[in-house]
């Protein structure tokens, strides 16, 4: 499996084995809760479908790295983010919320399988091959995965390749590596703004690597 798939897969296996009364626990995503992330994962794999059908005949300008911008933290402002939540609760039952991102998540997984990784796509205007597109997306799926299981203890962790990939990649969008004695899952966790930094990984961290965190990718 690429990183890709087993990123997404797992993260399609969390949420299906979830209860239906998780979905109305908090996520890591301020202010929303499970189902309004899981809501956001149905728009998240529509995006990547309508991607991999969008072909693009420019040279690339940007890979997985670079697709991804460092933004101000959110406001709460965007329509979109507001809008979530009113899309999940209008699923009421969370069986039917599982089983749209089911249906519209596997095929978001065969499409990315089919697709010539060579071949270029464009997005957000941007114009990246479909390797660099799909790698970007590991970021994604384990940040999201995380934010999954944020009050969920007893839910499965995403896998420690998928974890080890992500935080590559965050280390290549901040451009310098954290420590290595913090976990993976802590490096994710704090370098995104997910939870602040206690005394210990502050030091651990250095004064100018504290300082730069979070980087909040848009």
């Amino acid at each position: 499996m690429t990183p890709f798939s087993r990123s997404w897969t797992a993260l399609l296996t969390a949420v299906a084995d979830l209860p239906g009364e998780d979905f109305e626990r908090p996520s890591g995503c301020k202010g929303w809760l499970v189902r309004d992330l899981v809501c956001h994962l149905v728009i998240d794999a529509q995006d990547v479908l309508i991607t991999l059908v969008t072909p693009a005949d420019t040279e690339p300008t940007a890979d997985a790295t670079t697709y991804w911008n460092l933004v101000d933290p959110p406001t709460g402002d965007d329509p979109l983010d507001a809008l979530i939540p009113r899309l999940a609760a209008a699923y009421g039952d969370p069986a039917l919320l599982k089983f749209h991102l089911d249906d519209v998540g596997s095929a978001a997984a065969r499409a990315a399988e089919l697709a010539d990784p060579a071949a270029r796509v464009s997005t957000q205007d941007k114009v990246l091959t479909v390797t660099d597109y799909l790698s970007a997306y590991v970021l994604e799926w384990t940040l999201h995965h995380l934010d999954l299981i944020a009050h969920l203890p007893s839910a499965p962790q995403p896998p420690t390749e998928t974890l080890a990939a992500a935080r590559a990649a965050l280390e290549k969008i901040a451009g310098t590596a954290f420590p290595g004695e913090l976990p993976d899952t802590d490096v994710l966790l704090l370098g995104t703004g997910r939870r602040t930094a206690t005394a210990e990984e502050r030091i651990a961290l250095g004064g100018g690597l504290a300082e730069r965190i979070p980087f909040v990718l848009g």
